[in-house]
């Protein structure tokens, strides 16, 4: 069971719109969030000019996909305000962290870097800006794992802020078969691995499953949506029913190679996973149809998402009337030991 932690946001100005301070309760990196038309202000926060890594958050301009710079620095202030260029126009926010003390090296920052930079690739969430991917510096294994901690900290802070760059869509352990020629889950009763920012619907999710005119496609719940997983079967052909918002959608995903033709065009397949935010628009795309995603996806077992959520919902208000009934118990049994003393 992961442990809980404590986090504290200071607002520089009291809005969400100014910088933002973040830190961890015994923890001794931080974080600043600062848009990019308020950089003027960091001038003002000693704790940016020392070693670190940083995020520059914005959207790519071929694909208007979210995308995302990634960088080290020895003084990191001075860094990022070199990035305040007409020609890297793309990013609207950048989010830096360092140590409080001075144990970060330049040795340190860049092995943060290179490993930022190949989890947020295998992540693909965002479009990676940095056209050189930094090789791994060697670093002796005490230092490897105290940065690894440092990421792990790191990662939490930075998805508190809004941005979960680094995190899966989902985590799986689990045999494979081959559908339409790509690696894909095999059974419903698989469930993930933790995942490594918490996420108790994604620990107890089964694969779900939509088999339809010849279409195989497997999907997962998550605390952000629905995930399709890479290797799933899509309908090449959109029906008069599909709304076109989800007409739209699929185009677009075409068009960025999440969904490409197999069988000679008679159907698609997501080359990654991908998330949609509700099971209905995950259904849609799916088949080119309107349908209900809340009973189209099924277990192996035949259970329908609607019933899944609704017994996940039911046991856990049953874990708490239990958990309750217990906290009580042991309220009677302390009452009982006064009595007794006295």
């Amino acid at each position: 069971m992961a442990l809980g932690q404590s986090i504290r946001i200071y607002l520089a100005d009291g809005s969400l719109g100014g910088i933002r301070h973040g830190e961890i309760i015994n923890w001794t990196g931080q974080s600043i969030a600062c848009s990019r038309l308020r950089l003027n202000e960091l001038k003002e926060w000693d704790e940016l000019e020392r070693p670190g890594v940083y995020f520059l958050f914005g959207q790519d301009e071929k694909s208007l996909q979210d995308s995302v710079y990634i960088g080290e620095s020895e003084n990191v202030l001075r860094r990022i305000s070199q990035h305040f260029t007409p020609t890297e126009a793309f990013w609207t926010e950048c989010v830096a962290f360092t140590n409080k003390d001075d144990n970060l090296t330049k040795v340190h920052v860049r092995y943060l870097e290179s490993r930022l930079i190949a989890l947020a690739d295998t992540a693909k969430r965002h479009v990676i800006e940095n056209t050189v991917r930094p090789a791994k510096p060697r670093l002796p294994m005490a230092d490897c794992d105290t940065m690894e901690e440092f990421i792990n900290k790191l990662r939490i802070l930075l998805g508190v802020l809004g941005y979960r760059v680094l995190d899966p869509l989902v985590t799986c352990t689990s045999a494979q078969e081959s559908v339409g020629g790509i690696a894909l889950p095999l059974a419903a009763t698989e469930l993930p691995t933790q995942p490594m920012v918490g996420d108790q619907a994604q620990q107890k999710s089964p694969i779900f499953q939509i088999y339809a005119a010849n279409i195989t496609a497997r999907a997962m719940s998550t605390g952000e949506g629905v995930v399709v997983l890479a290797g799933s079967e899509a309908s090449a052909c959109d029906q008069a029913s599909l709304a076109a918002g989800y007409r739209r959608l699929r185009e677009q995903m075409i068009a960025l190679g999440i969904l490409v033709q197999i069988e000679n065009g008679k159907k698609l397949t997501f080359t990654r996973a991908h998330l949609f935010r509700s099971p209905s628009a995950a259904a849609c795309c799916v088949i080119g149809s309107a349908v209900n995603g809340r009973t189209y996806w099924r277990t192996s077992s035949g259970e329908t998402f609607d019933a899944f959520e609704k017994r996940f919902t039911r046991d856990i208000d049953t874990e708490s009337v239990v958990q309750g009934e217990q906290d009580c118990t042991v309220v009677k049994v302390e009452q009982n030991d006064i009595n007794q003393v006295d």
